[in-house]
């Protein structure tokens, strides 16, 4: 952030609402916070005595409101626009196009009231261009980490064969031998990216008599999770693997992984040594949530309804069992899909927290927002409303700890403030757009035959 605008901006005094700090403490009544010079200067009694003493104040009314931290979502695809298939992810996505659609879909995250979110891979370099593009002021956006192109072998992934041998298509770059990870490692820590991502697990082509009946299976040996781990952290990069069954978590732990994508499907073994290394895990479970409850009314199939609702369930069991353990848990909803649209889901999932993994409230917001703090390295320094904190704050209409869908309409959240600036919600933002060759267009819905001509 540019100090200059720092200091030339005003100081905030939010007053007369309910707080909810972030850090899963009972909320406070009748509270003020102090923002100044993009931190959080006072909270309490002691915001309104320091507010005396600031020459450039604004004060912001909250009452019958609530003062909360802004949203870290965990797991987002902001470069993808919302593609209703692989193919059309792979194949109908322009790289310079990408990046100005990205643009204008993470203008509606933050309206959501998420004020910081991880990219955990992109299509070509747009991550990293978008991510600079709003640290540098040419975008408006929330906070951005990012990774590059996820590192996949040819078995991995859920495209199955849609997949290259070897090269690059859409979010993945092909690996095969230890000599193709570290020279794709060192090449993404050259382009900048904050995290490697590795997709451990993958679905199969076709299921063998070997191999699991649910889930996906693990595509890489652990030899490869650790050469990716060994060069990565040499370079000073965390690293961060899609785990969709019991064995890809435990060897992507066991091989020094510092946070895992979804890890259902877990086993007693898996679970111990995630419970044992603290890992962080972002279960993750909107996605799958919302194609099983809401599939139907999109066309979606019903054997992937089915799936993704046995996930969930054979999945929350353990999951509850690692928060209980003390294994972070945080908040992502995996937007940047058909299912999942930008803007729309971001509250979800802490609802799936409280439903599946026994959560209160907030132990939910605290999953969307302290913890959240240590995807960007500033773990104890933003997703809280604590003196010295960043000041990323909303100010939202009701209460999220006693109805969490009250963060699900975009006229609840009254005020957003990041980095201690309010954001202007006046404007309007643009919902769609029609792009040449940017979507799949179909030469039907179903096959016209001979009985469906005659009826």
């Amino acid at each position: 952030m540019n100090q200059t605008t720092l200091q030339s901006s005003p100081s905030y005094l939010i007053s007369n609402g309910n707080l909810i700090d972030g850090t899963g403490s009972k909320a406070q009544n009748n509270c003020s916070v102090l923002i100044d010079r993009g931190v959080i200067s006072a909270v309490g009694a002691l915001a309104e005595q320091r507010a005396k003493e600031v020459d450039q104040l604004v004060t912001v009314d909250a009452a019958g409101g609530t003062i909360m931290p802004g949203l870290i979502d965990c797991h987002c695809h902001i470069s993808f626009d919302e593609p209703r298939s692989n193919d059309e992810l792979f194949f109908h996505r322009r790289e310079g196009l990408a990046t100005l659609v990205a643009a204008a879909n993470a203008r509606k995250v933050l309206r959501a009231g998420v004020t910081s979110f991880f990219d955990a891979n992109c299509i070509f370099d747009v991550g990293l261009d978008l991510r600079d593009g709003i640290e540098g002021g040419v975008v408006e956006g929330p906070r951005m980490a990012t990774g590059g192109n996820v590192l996949i072998t040819s078995v991995g992934g859920t495209a199955g064969r849609l997949l290259p041998e070897s090269g690059k298509l859409g979010y993945a770059v092909m690996v095969e031998t230890i000599d193709d990870i570290v020279r794709e490692v060192r090449r993404q820590a050259k382009k900048g990216v904050d995290w490697i991502k590795v997709h451990v697990s993958g679905l199969p082509t076709r299921r063998t008599m070997l191999g699991a009946e649910s889930g996906e299976v693990q595509a890489w040996r652990f030899e490869e999770l650790k050469a990716v781990c060994d060069v990565a952290h040499s370079l000073g990069l965390p690293v961060v693997g899609h785990c969709r069954d019991a064995q890809s978590t435990y060897d992507a732990t066991a091989a020094g992984f510092d946070m895992l994508l979804h890890a259902t499907y877990m086993d007693e073994r898996a679970l111990e040594i995630v419970s044992d290394k603290k890992i962080p895990i972002v279960p993750t479970l909107t996605f799958q949530a919302n194609l099983a409850d809401f599939g139907d009314r999109v066309g979606a199939s019903p054997h992937l309804q089915k799936i993704f609702r046995d996930e969930i369930q054979e999945s929350s069991i353990m999951l509850r069992k690692a928060f209980e353990a003390g294994v972070p848990i945080l908040s992502g909803s995996e937007s940047g899909f058909s299912i999942v649209p930008y803007g729309q889901w971001h509250y979800r999932e802490l609802e799936l927290f409280v439903e599946h993994l026994g959560m209160t409230p907030l132990q939910a917001i605290r999953s969307a927002t302290q913890e959240g703090g240590r995807v960007f390295g500033l773990d104890g320094k933003l997703g809280a409303i604590k003196e010295g904190f960043i000041a990323d704050v909303l100010v939202v209409n009701g209460d999220p700890s006693a109805d969490l869908k009250v963060l699900a309409k975009h006229d609840n959240i009254k005020h957003i403030f990041k980095n201690g600036l309010k954001v202007d919600q006046s404007q309007p933002l643009a919902e769609s757009w029609q792009l040449p060759g940017w979507r799949v267009v179909e030469f039907s819905s179903q096959v016209l035959t001979n009985e469906i001509a005659e009826q």
